[in-house]
């Protein structure tokens, strides 16, 4: 399984990116897929995640009303959209996915598969 992040980049305050994450070497059907992001000196940090199956998501509190976690039309590509972005919100983001899964408690340790990550940026 292998799993590419990319469509991060440089963004001003209140702006938007759009990251997404296309995965291969399965089908992603029964799979949970997360994105968590690190900034240096802190532990790695859940952000979304959502059930493949049957759409349910979920979101860290700092980023609840701003960040959409979505799936793509193929079976193997999650989008994180990222709206009225703050300087807090710069950091490694990188997405995941674990299965078979039905559930998510945003919890790093419990997801097998990572992607190499993308840098987000945000200016003040």
């Amino acid at each position: 399984v292998q799993l590419q992040a990319f469509g991060g980049g440089l963004v001003q305050a209140g702006g938007s990116l759009r990251l997404s994450c296309a995965a291969s070497g399965r089908t992603f059907g029964s799979y949970a897929m997360g994105w968590f992001r690190r900034t240096p000196g802190k532990e790695r940090e859940f952000v979304a995640a959502i059930i493949w199956s049957i759409g349910t998501t979920y979101y860290a509190d700092s980023v609840k009303g701003r960040f959409t976690i979505s799936r793509g039309s193929a079976k193997n590509t999650v989008f994180l959209q990222m709206n009225s972005l703050k300087p807090d919100d710069t950091a490694v983001y990188y997405c995941a996915a674990k299965g078979p899964a039905y559930y998510d408690k945003g919890l790093a340790g419990e997801y097998e598969h990572w992607g190499q990550g993308t840098l987000v940026t945000v200016s003040s």
